[in-house]
C-alpha cells in the first residue's frame, strides 16, 4: 500500500522499478519467440537520447542503460 506522505522523488523511483519490472519482462517473453527482436532493438539505440535540457544531458549514458538492458536480456536467450 502506498504511503501518501511518500515524496514525488520516491514515486518518481519505484514508479521507475515497476516499469523497468514489467518491460524486461516483456521484453524476455517477446525475445524468447522473436529472438531478431534484440538485434533490432540494439540497431534503434543511436537514435536514443536524454530528453534533459539541461547540463545533466547526457545521451550516451542513456544509451549505455540500454546496452546494458539488451545484453542481460541476451544472457538469457
Amino acid at each position: 500500500m502506498s504511503n501518501p506522505a511518500t515524496s514525488p522523488m520516491t514515486q518518481a523511483r519505484h514508479r521507475e522499478m515497476a516499469i523497468e519490472h514489467l518491460l524486461f519482462g516483456t521484453i524476455r517473453f517477446l525475445v524468447h519467440r522473436h529472438p531478431e527482436l534484440l538485434t533490432e532493438l540494439n540497431d534503434s539505440l543511436d537514435h536514443l537520447w536524454d530528453k534533459a535540457g539541461d547540463e545533466t544531458r547526457d545521451d550516451e549514458a542513456v544509451r549505455e542503460i540500454a546496452r546494458r538492458f539488451l545484453k542481460s536480456l541476451g544472457a538469457e536467450t
